[in-house]
């Protein structure tokens, strides 16, 4: 029931309602980036990036800027400056990514804890 006396009370629930449905957009467009990292392979290791635990954070701003922080399983990786290119690239092919930026990052430093069960299985070390 609308309070009368509150003429501002239908609009907080029109921005719940917004906010409700940018949760939801939200949601489906962080499944659709982790969908993208899944396409970017550590080439010494048969395993994505993501099941790796190479993604440490990925923020995504309501104009679609992602901003992912990663690391590497060593910091003198061979493909150091090549692979934060192709996880920028993969990023950005998703629709409703208006832009990338990856920060290459080291601390906490990677280790095989950070691997999912997925990339065990993978690599076989359970």
């Amino acid at each position: 029931m609308t309070d009368a006396l509150n003429p501002s009370e239908p609009e907080v629930a029109a921005e719940d309602d917004r906010a409700s449905i940018s949760a939801s957009k939200n949601d489906s467009l962080t499944d659709d980036i982790v969908k993208a990292l899944k396409t970017v392979y550590d080439p010494e290791i048969p395993a994505d990036v993501y099941e790796l635990g190479l993604v440490y954070r990925i923020d995504i701003s309501d104009a679609g800027v992602v901003e992912i922080d990663m690391t590497l399983t060593a910091p003198g990786c061979p493909v150091a400056g090549e692979m934060p290119i192709w996880v920028k690239n993969a990023v950005g092919a998703v629709p409703g990514v208006s832009e990338v930026k990856v920060n290459l990052v080291f601390d906490p430093p990677w280790d095989q804890s950070r691997m999912s069960d997925e990339a065990r299985v993978t690599l076989d070390m359970f």
